[in-house]
């Protein structure tokens, strides 16, 4: 099964990051293949950036996403240059601490920033708590994969602050999800 996931926010969100997990996650644990591009340059930090994965069963001939089909938006900004357009049957993720507007599509709502500060004393870790709830909306991969990849990738000395912060978004999304 293909899935095109376009992650959207504002420059030190971790958006970037969060597509190259989630690939990995994908390719290394779930014996899937990936293709992850991403948009940077002026919005390295503060402005919109976007980055995308392509998952699929069977290698990805084209690497650009064309209609994702998942949505992450953690900001105002993501969101209208990134997911304004979305439509059924995509489905979009939003940090409902940031972002206001809501899609025509479904829309799930994870206070991932507001959750990150409070529960967990670090808002950095935002973008990791909507990984957790991006797997447990849409299993696109196993969370067993997810914890994998993100021990992989994060920085040495952070990898319980960062499995906190997966395993909160796994909960507030098993509060929504069915």
């Amino acid at each position: 099964m293909r899935n095109e996931v376009r992650f959207s926010g504002f420059g030190g969100q971790g958006i970037i990051l969060s597509a190259v997990i989630l690939g990995r996650a994908a390719v290394m644990y779930d014996n899937k293949y990936a293709v992850q591009t991403q948009v940077y340059g002026p919005e390295a930090r503060g402005g919109a950036s976007m980055s995308a994965v392509i998952i699929d069963d069977t290698p990805i001939l084209y690497p650009k996403v064309a209609v994702p089909d998942i949505y992450v938006i953690m900001s105002q900004e993501g969101f209208e240059k990134y997911g304004a357009d979305a439509v059924n049957p995509a489905m979009m993720l939003v940090d409902s601490t940031l972002v206001h507007s809501r899609p025509a599509c479904r829309c799930i709502e994870i206070p991932a920033t507001k959750e990150a500060k409070i529960s967990l004393g670090r808002d950095i870790v935002a973008n990791i708590v909507m990984l957790g709830a991006l797997v447990r909306s849409t299993h696109v991969v196993s969370e067993t994969a997810l914890e994998k990849a993100i021990l992989d990738s994060v920085p040495k000395g952070t990898e319980d602050l960062n499995i906190r912060a997966m395993k909160k978004g796994i909960e507030l999304a098993a509060g929504i999800s069915p």
